[in-house]
């Protein structure tokens, strides 16, 4: 009896949890891209394509701007120019400065300073890569609604996917829906984030929206 209590709660639980995200499987590399061009157009932004393998022109087929990156980096990295300078010109100008060849250290002595100087610009540059690349991409993420998808293992094998996130401001279950099954998807699924996947509306998984 109890058992049956917990397989039913379990259940409802499952039926009212909100949705995540909608969830379409391709075939090709062609149909995803596709796919991410008409969610683009319809004004969609909070989706994402997921393939074996980097899709040439995927970034335009999904509106996406360039990478904020650089704009960490640089920053940064002249930082570490500046660093590097002002730490030799003070160990070698002001605090302990340094006779060479009957000659005091100073600024023109910035031929001697390149070395240290890319060095500190190099290793600072590095870590605001590596730290903005986390920051930018939200990592780290231990979990994902999308995995909860059974099917969705198949993207780093022979399958091609597009995510649209019930967070983007246009997302309506069913008109968008209806959206991707206009584009022939071989799965279509509501994947909500209860740690189970499933298909929208109890299709069979392999059918065809």
């Amino acid at each position: 009896m109890s058992d049956t209590h917990d397989a039913q709660k379990s259940e409802a639980k499952k039926d009212d949890a909100a949705p995540a995200l909608l969830l379409a499987e391709f075939e090709t590399p062609g149909d995803c891209m596709h796919a991410a061009e008409k969610l683009r157009d319809a004004g969609y932004t909070q989706f994402d394509t997921h393939t074996p393998f980097p899709v040439h022109g995927m970034d335009q087929a999904m509106g996406l701007p360039d990478s904020k990156l650089g704009l960490i980096v640089f920053p940064i990295g002249i930082t570490g120019t500046t660093l590097a300078f002002l730490m030799m010109h003070w160990m070698n100008n002001i605090d302990y400065p340094i006779i060479i060849g009957g000659k005091p250290a100073s600024v023109a002595s910035i031929p001697s300073m390149i070395p240290i100087m890319f060095e500190l610009t190099v290793l600072l540059s590095a870590f605001a890569t590596v730290l903005g690349m986390f920051g930018l991409n939200r990592l780290p993420r231990h979990h994902h609604p999308v995995f909860n998808s059974e099917r969705f293992a198949n993207f780093s094998n022979d399958k091609f996917f597009v995510s649209v996130e019930a967070t983007d401001p246009k997302f309506n279950v069913e008109k968008t829906k209806m959206l991707l099954e206009g584009l022939h998807p071989t799965s279509l699924e509501v994947v909500a984030d209860d740690n189970e996947g499933g298909d929208f509306d109890g299709h069979a998984e392999g059918s065809h929206a």
